[in-house]
């Protein structure tokens, strides 16, 4: 299992499959089997039962389903999609862009 550099709220690119092109916040990283669910990104219908306990009608919802994370790469607020770098800065290991040197990670 290799280490992931896509975390929950990023924003990505798909650059292959169905949805080349489009663009998303990732839901969930599913790190075990290497996939990540990105919002508004391959979608697939289920059919549903109702259950009148929950208020759900029955029928057929649509969801996300999760995509392989080589598919996709992270986006730079000034680049666009780029791809990961790891610097030392202060005393944090944080992601960067390796176009413009950037920070990809957040301030908290």
């Amino acid at each position: 299992m290799a280490t992931v550099d896509i975390r929950h709220n990023d924003t990505v690119k798909v650059i292959a499959g169905r949805d080349k092109g489009k663009e998303g916040r990732v839901l969930r990283v599913f790190p075990g089997t290497g996939k990540v669910l990105v919002e508004h990104v391959s979608i697939v219908k289920k059919n549903v039962r109702p259950n009148p306990q929950k208020q759900i009608k029955g029928g057929i919802a649509e969801q996300e389903s999760p995509i392989a994370i080589s598919n996709v790469l992270l986006v730079c607020g000034t680049c666009g999609a780029v791809r990961v770098r790891h610097e030392v800065r202060g005393d944090k290991k944080v992601r960067v862009c390796s176009k413009c040197g950037n920070t990809l990670d957040k301030e908290k």
